[in-house]
């Protein structure tokens, strides 16, 4: 059987019409990140975790009556961060873009936001927190940005082990299908298996991606302790990520697309989906491909699966960019 083998950028631009745009405020130590959709595509998603931060998700659902987003946002920031989504609505409208009502055009931009008001950045701001700007900003930008690390929704974001990041991958199929993740990494837990470089997603890795140290041997006596930032408190931490594909999904087939997601978490953070993490996955696909899953095939399997082992890599590359610097 051949192995897996990443997109040629193994990033989520690997999904054909798609653009990513990243804004950052180095005095905050905090930024934001959209990914936008070409044409609307189809989305829902999955939260596991306790304390999760999110705006427009509702809509998501596989019985509500909207079908397609414009674009997703991830950023920092807590609450406060939920308005770099209408900076981005206010870009995309500029545009024309959004959904078709009473004569008017609405984009459809959901958000979700992770924690990292406690990092040391100038929470200052008053009454002008940064992050609508910071919205627009990504948004106006937005194209093959493939930077990782210590990026946009990952700017300021801190795990167990030290530093977070932004990351991403992607996994071709057999099929020709692409998988894709995109994932802001700040985690109560460990992304790393004891105090050395071996990342819990070491199975997963394709060629050195994220280093190529593998399975530490003999694994560290204490590998099975939670290792977990002592600072914790509810809401101060979380992962938030996307996984998108070219294939053709309902948003039924989408929320399942996104708990998978969710497995790819738990196999890169140890512990994951806490209750002080807010942990949420979005799930978009395109349809470009123009290839549907029957839910009672083997393929739809391989397509959790594939959502899975990708998301682990990315969050492995966004920790992995970020302690080099990147």
């Amino acid at each position: 059987m051949i192995g897996p083998r990443s997109g040629p950028r193994n990033h989520i631009l690997d999904i054909a019409g798609l653009s990513i745009g990243h804004a950052e405020d180095e005095r905050v130590k905090s930024g934001s990140t959209v990914l936008l959709f070409d044409e609307p595509a189809i989305a829902s998603l999955a939260v596991l975790g306790g304390a999760p931060g999110t705006r427009e998700t509702d809509l998501l659902a596989p019985e509500n009556t909207v079908t397609g987003v414009d674009a997703l946002v991830l950023s920092g920031g807590s609450a406060f961060g939920l308005e770099a989504a209408s900076g981005v609505m206010a870009r995309l409208a500029e545009t024309g873009r959004g959904f078709a009502v009473a004569g008017a055009r609405v984009p459809i931009v959901p958000a979700a936001i992770l924690f990292d008001l406690a990092n040391g950045g100038a929470k200052d701001w008053g009454t002008a927190p940064p992050y609508r700007d910071l919205g627009y900003r990504a948004a106006s930008q937005a194209g093959a940005d493939m930077r990782l690390g210590r990026v946009g929704a990952g700017f300021g974001a801190r795990t167990a082990c030290g530093i977070g990041g932004l990351g991403s991958a992607s996994t071709v199929l057999e099929n020709g299908v692409t998988v894709a993740a995109l994932v802001a990494v700040n985690a109560v837990g460990s992304p790393l298996m004891g105090d050395g470089p071996h990342f819990w997603a070491a199975p997963f890795e394709i060629g050195t991606e994220f280093g190529g140290f593998g399975l530490p041997s003999p694994l560290p006596p204490d590998v099975a302790s939670p290792r977990t930032k002592f600072d914790a408190a509810p809401g101060a931490n979380t992962t938030i990520g996307i996984v998108a594909t070219d294939a053709v999904l309902d948003k039924g087939a989408a929320k399942r697309l996104a708990i998978a997601g969710h497995a790819g978490l738990a196999k890169a953070i140890f512990p994951s989906h806490t209750d002080f993490d807010g942990d949420l996955v979005f799930a978009a696909a395109t349809g470009r491909s123009r290839v549907a899953f029957d839910p009672r095939d083997r393929a739809s399997v391989l397509l959790g699966a594939a959502a899975a082992s990708t998301m682990a890599r990315a969050v492995a590359r966004g920790v992995f960019a970020a302690r080099r610097g990147g």
